[in-house]
C-alpha cells in the first residue's frame, strides 16, 4: 500500500462518477454499476479484468458503508479508465475521524478481509484525505501481462 505518496494521476480516457446511498443497497449497486461500465469500455461481465473490479468496488463499497457512513450522507464512487490499461477505483466516504487499519490475522474472523482482498486484487492501492472524509483507491491492471 503506498498512502503517503501523491502523485499526479495520468489524464484518464473516460470516467464515472456516481454517489450512492450510504446502505448495503448503494454498495450493491456500486457493484453493478463498476461491471456495466466496464463491459461498456470493452471489458465484458465474464472477463477477470471485469470480475476482479467488481470485488474491489464491493470490498471499498461495503466499507465505506459499514464503516464510514454518516447518517443522510452519501458516498461516492468514481472508476477512472488510464492510459496503459488500468483501473483506478475510488471510494469516498464523509467520515475523516476513522482511519483504516489492517487487522492482524489472527483477528480476522468473518469481516475484517475486505482491504486484504484489496491488497490481493490490486496493482497499488492507499488512502488519500479529502476535505471531509477520506477516500480510498484501488489501481487495477486490465490487461493480463
Amino acid at each position: 500500500m503506498n498512502s503517503q505518496i501523491s502523485t499526479p494521476l495520468p489524464a484518464p480516457t473516460d470516467e464515472l462518477t456516481q454517489r450512492l446511498s450510504c446502505t448495503p443497497r448503494g454498495a450493491r449497486l456500486a457493484r453493478r454499476l463498476a461491471a456495466q461500465q466496464l463491459a461498456e469500455w470493452g471489458y465484458p461481465h465474464d472477463s477477470d479484468a471485469n470480475d476482479t473490479a467488481q470485488h474491489v468496488v464491493a470490498e471499498l463499497a461495503a466499507n465505506a458503508v459499514t464503516h464510514g457512513r454518516v447518517p443522510g450522507r452519501d458516498f461516492e464512487l468514481r472508476l477512472l479508465l488510464l492510459p496503459e490499461d488500468t483501473l483506478r477505483i475510488e471510494v469516498s466516504d464523509t467520515r475523516g475521524d476513522r482511519r483504516l487499519r489492517m487487522v492482524p490475522r489472527w483477528e480476522i474472523d468473518e469481516t475484517g478481509r475486505g482491504l486484504i482482498i484489496v491488497s490481493v486484487l490490486a496493482r497499488t492501492w492507499g488512502v488519500s484525505e479529502r476535505e471531509v472524509g477520506k477516500t480510498v483507491w484501488a489501481e487495477l491492471p486490465l490487461k493480463e501481462g
